[in-house]
């Protein structure tokens, strides 16, 4: 047998059959020619899907054998081998539920090599390649490391970028950014190139009123069908710039927004004498101080008086604000105050600085500290379903709490306040004004109820304090207030109803004996009075005055 190569290039076989020997004793010898069975086939080029089921078809083989009824063998070999099955002459894919057709991992291409053997002796090579068809089958994600928190100065600039994110697509689909329009912070950032991911500032940042952000970021397949998307917040902390001037305290807001405040600065206070020199005055409120608007910077500040020292009476600690007197008043007719600018000025930046006001009030020496006239003072509420009420006291008069200052010729010192705070019970049901009258929350109050509560009044010049204390006591609706703190009313008032009236009926019996007896003497007086008496107040005379000269009748003619 041998194989025989033939014009259009196949192969075939050559079987000898017979050898005739002729005449001229010449070899004559006789062939027949066969075809094989591997021959015909081709390279195949296919495509299938990625996901596609098993078995799926992929092509068909051209060869000229069958391998099932032949004594041909066909063998798949090569890297992609294993992801296809021979069924007859045909290829078909090797899928499972467990290991699907995924052109994101193997990659677009299929390669294997489709071997013929015939007696077991190769005979041909076949390459075979299947371009796996993208499906969409994957959504976008964003790159981890892109939408990390980022740390943002409040003094980045508007129309700056921020940040950009990057998001991909494993099918390679083209994909748009754009953010949350309806977050909260949906207003600080912009994209203005979908593609980009560029995230631009649209609004300007402020430490002091919010120092975190949080971003909404989509990323959009835009040229598929199913619009494939994903979701991304990128949190942006801001950091504090210095964009503040320093404050002083404490702080009197005039706005308040979350916590961010707009302020004043305060009015500083103090009361000297006449007396005083070489001495730290301790201001109210105070002490006097400074803090940076920045308060995550909080750079050091420097004090100045910028006018009032009355040329260096007064001095100021350029560390501490602390102020001094140094030279003593010689007349406070002639200089009852003075007032003082203080500047706080960051020492990096003297650019930025607040300025507030210092009041020094030249006052009299203080004798006498107020003092109240009693120790503890009753007060009564009836029961009621009013939001507020004046407590009283006996007799049904308002009770007033007040302190007196010998100090002052009235009594009445103006700089007097008064607060109060609870022993017993709550301290919002009930409030003082600065004339000492004492407001109960009535309708939050019950019959029975007790409150002693401590009242405080202080000088606020001096400084010095009285206290007192304030007991009371809320009655029963209907029920008088005591007249006094033995009046019949308090004595009535822990009885029953039946003792209560037998006792008024008693009291009225013995009055009425005691008017009926004081009748009866003043009638037995005027019976036994003498005539001569009688003759006295007829002309008008008073029983016990006499004449100082004695008259003598008048001859009748």
């Amino acid at each position: 047998m041998e194989i025989v190569p033939l014009p259009d290039g196949t192969e075939h076989i050559l079987s000898h059959r017979k050898s005739i020997e002729s005449s001229d004793s010449l070899n004559v010898s006789e062939w027949k020619v066969t075809t094989s069975l591997c021959l015909g086939g081709q390279d195949i080029f296919a495509t299938v899907r990625e996901n596609s089921p098993i078995g799926e078809f992929i092509a068909n083989l051209s060869i000229n054998g069958d391998p099932g009824a032949s004594s041909i063998r066909l063998c798949l070999t090569g890297e992609n081998a294993d992801w296809f099955y021979l069924e007859g002459r045909t290829i078909r894919l090797n899928s499972s539920f467990s290991r699907t057709l995924d052109r994101e991992v193997l990659g677009s291409v299929l390669i294997a090599t489709l071997t013929c053997y015939e007696d077991e002796i190769t005979r041909s090579q076949y390459r075979v390649m299947v371009e796996i068809l993208n499906e969409n089958d994957n959504r976008p994600y964003f790159l981890e490391d892109t939408i990390q928190p980022r740390y943002i100065s409040e003094l980045l600039t508007v129309n700056s970028m921020v940040f950009t994110v990057k998001a991909r697509d494993s099918d390679g689909d083209t994909i748009t950014y754009m953010t949350d329009k309806s977050t909260d912070d949906a207003s600080y950032f912009r994209i203005d190139l979908p593609n980009s991911g560029m995230v631009i500032l649209d609004k300007p940042l402020d430490y002091e009123t919010k120092t975190q952000l949080h971003v909404v970021i989509f990323a959009v397949e835009m040229t598929t069908k199913e619009k494939y998307s994903t979701t991304a917040t990128v949190t942006v902390n801001v950091l504090d710039g210095d964009d503040q001037y320093p404050q002083f305290q404490p702080c009197a807001p005039v706005h308040e927004n979350g916590d961010h405040n707009i302020c004043t600065n305060p009015v500083y206070s103090v009361n000297i004498t006449e007396t005083d020199e070489d001495a730290v005055l301790y201001f109210s409120p105070g002490p006097i101080h400074a803090e940076d608007g920045d308060k995550d910077i909080m750079t050091p500040l420097v004090y100045t008086i910028l006018s009032g020292d009355d040329n260096g009476r007064f001095t100021i600690d350029a560390k501490t604000g602390e102020i001094s007197l140094r030279q003593r008043v010689e007349n406070r007719l002639l200089t009852p105050s003075f007032r003082l600018r203080i500047m706080a000025a960051q020492v990096n930046d003297p650019k930025k600085y607040s300025v507030a006001t210092a009041l020094v009030h030249v006052v009299s020496e203080n004798l006498f500290p107020p003092l109240f006239n009693k120790t503890v003072y009753k007060g009564f509420l009836i029961e009621s379903s009013s939001p507020a009420t004046l407590v009283t006291t006996y007799g049904n008069q308002v009770l007033v709490v007040q302190a007196v200052d010998r100090d002052f010729k009235d009594g009445i010192n103006p700089k007097i306040s008064y607060t109060m705070q609870p022993l017993t019970g709550s301290s919002k049901l009930y409030h003082i004004t600065q004339d000492g009258i004492v407001i109960a929350k009535t309708d939050r109050l019950r019959a029975f109820d007790r409150h002693i509560l401590e009242v405080i009044a202080t000088d606020e010049e001096s400084g010095e304090a009285a206290h007192a204390s304030v007991d009371i006591e809320v009655l029963q609706r209907g029920l008088p207030v005591p007249r006094s703190p033995f009046g019949e009313e308090r004595l009535f008032a822990d009885m029953n109803a039946g003792m209560a009236g037998g006792i008024a009926a008693l009291v009225l019996i013995v009055a009425v004996t005691a008017l009926f007896i004081c009748l009866w003497l003043a009638k037995r007086r005027r019976e036994r009075r003498d005539p001569e008496d009688r003759g006295s107040v007829a002309l008008g005379k008073h029983p016990n005055v006499e004449a100082s000269s004695p008259i003598s009748p008048r001859p009748v003619s």
